[in-house]
């Protein structure tokens, strides 16, 4: 098995954006495992459409935190970070 570490990007795509009245809603699937995960409080003035790669970064928790297992970060083609959520 592989290990994932903190600097490996997934390729995920957007799916689905949500405009809340200060944040915007962002819905993304990876690529690979076709998986999704909603980060829900990413800047509006980002232009962010469905379709849109991105990238995912995941970082393991300590196993102290069983209901979360991984910090996971939405990063743009820069790697700039956008936004990030617990699994």
């Amino acid at each position: 098995m592989t290990e994932i570490e903190e600097s490996d990007r997934f390729e995920c795509k957007v799916v689905n954006i949500i405009n809340n009245l200060k944040w915007k809603g962002v819905m993304v699937k990876e690529i690979k495992s076709g998986g999704n995960v909603y980060f829900a409080r990413t800047d509006p003035k980002r232009d962010l459409r469905p379709g849109d790669t991105l990238y995912l970064g995941v970082r393991e928790l300590p196993s102290q935190m069983e209901e979360m297992q991984a910090e996971v970060t939405l990063y743009d083609k820069n790697d700039e970070k956008i936004d990030w959520t617990f699994i």
